[in-house]
């Protein structure tokens, strides 16, 4: 009955918040500016949430949180008889990326133990409350400083604090994710509207998701500009100062090092073999054979989230303009956390 109550709790969760995201301000009830309120003061707390990314995130969820989509979604995995305590250390690199975890633990029939990122603090508390409350009280969940009396552990940081996180949790089942990143692979025959969904999986969140592509495949003969114009559409967030400062910053760098880059005014394209690129730049290599491509791809599994490509290329691909779309089946690092909760 507990994950009957759950599910619709959820359904109930995105109806509300697809409600508050259909409102004028000036529509308002006491609810929906509570909610509004809560928006404002995390981005206020931390500035790359802008009001704009954190409704996105919001709306993501509630496509994803249909019936059908959580049915077809949970119907493959089997719910735990006997409830276990989980340790999650969320990230708080974009807005709402550990709420999967979130979920997935309820919904396996466990207990998420939640150490909240310092970024991303105000979001998930809140909504978990909701889903409580439309459930009849069928979430349990604890906030904690610290993971102690704990049967497993999800985690997510940095490549650093990974290796920390895998000694400290070595005696523990465990998923430590470390830093990804995304490609994107051109073909060379891709139309404006197809480059403009690429601007999308590039810009959102900033650049600071691990599914942002940070590096881009491109056929030699490609021309650089139609990469610039197909950028336009996110012109403004050199307004972002936070983003202007990267922007600055790396600039200097590379004119002080008179590196070769191309510069639009407010993101620059830098010929370099990195799969990670500093925020505000986005590598590009240029490549005879896709065989190349597939070669780097393969060496560099453990570092890339996705790849985004047309699927003539013959890559495990997303479609362009899906990079920031993931289904409730699509895991970070590729690590079936549910399946990994069965067995917990």
């Amino acid at each position: 009955m507990n994950i009957e109550n759950q599910v619709l709790g959820l359904i109930k969760l995105s109806e509300y918040i697809k409600e508050f995201l259909s409102k004028d301000s000036a529509d308002y009830n006491d609810h929906d500016n509570e909610f509004e309120s809560l928006l404002k003061r995390s981005e206020i707390e931390n500035p790359w949430f802008t009001m704009e990314n954190q409704k996105f995130a919001l709306n993501e969820w509630t496509q994803l949180l249909s019936q059908e989509n959580i049915n077809n979604w949970i119907g493959n995995y089997s719910v735990s008889k006997a409830s276990k305590r989980v340790g999650l250390i969320l990230a708080g690199n974009i807005p709402l990326v550990g709420l999967h975890d979130v979920i997935s633990v309820v919904l396996s029939g466990h207990i998420p133990l939640i150490k909240l990122s310092s970024k991303d603090k105000r979001m998930v508390p809140f909504l978990l409350e909701k889903w409580n409350e439309f459930s009849g009280g069928a979430v349990q969940f604890e906030f904690v400083e610290k993971l102690e009396n704990f049967d497993a552990v999800i985690a997510t940081g940095s490549n650093n604090t990974a290796r920390y996180l895998e000694y400290y949790f070595k005696d523990h089942l465990s998923i430590i994710r470390k830093n990804r990143t995304s490609a994107a692979v051109l073909k060379g025959d891709e139309t404006p509207e197809e480059l403009q969904l690429l601007a999308e999986d590039i810009f959102r969140y900033f650049g600071l998701g691990c599914r942002n592509v940070t590096r881009i495949f491109i056929p030699e003969d490609f021309v650089i500009d139609r990469l610039f114009e197909s950028f336009t559409g996110f012109q403004d967030i050199i307004n972002h100062h936070k983003y202007a400062n990267n922007y600055d910053y790396n600039r200097a760098v590379y004119l002080l090092n008179r590196d070769l880059f191309w510069d639009n005014n407010f993101v620059m394209l830098k010929e370099d073999d990195k799969l990670f690129s500093p925020l505000s730049v986005i590598n590009f290599s240029r490549y005879s054979s896709i065989d190349e491509v597939k070669t780097f791809i393969a060496e560099n599994e453990q570092d890339i989230q996705c790849i985004v490509a047309k699927n003539e290329l013959g890559l495990d691909s997303i479609p362009f303009g899906e990079a920031q779309h993931p289904a409730l089946n699509t895991y970070a690092d590729n690590v079936d956390t549910m399946k990994f909760l069965e067995v917990v």
